[in-house]
């Protein structure tokens, strides 16, 4: 897995764990790997808790996006295993 697997499954394991994006650490991952899942933000509808506080949220777009990225990530290694047998 690449570095972008990476950061996108730290960003779903604090998710789910409600950690606080006032941390430096969390805040970092939550801006570097938002990048990645931007793309797939908005897929799928947010929850409203009315007014109750929630912390920990599962993130269905962060899931997605790790997909898309490793089938993207395959695909290119096989095309690059392809160019590199055909020399």
């Amino acid at each position: 897995m690449g570095i972008i697997e990476i950061l996108l499954g730290f960003r779903l394991v604090l998710k789910l764990l409600g950690a606080s994006p006032e941390s430096g650490f969390v805040n970092v991952i939550y801006m570097v790997s938002g990048i990645f899942e931007y793309p797939f933000h908005g897929i799928f509808r947010t929850a409203s808790t009315m007014g109750i506080e929630t912390k920990a949220v599962l993130e269905p777009s962060t899931i997605i996006a790790m997909i898309v990225y490793a089938v993207v990530a395959v695909i290119i290694a096989q095309f690059i295993k392809i160019k590199a047998v055909g020399k």
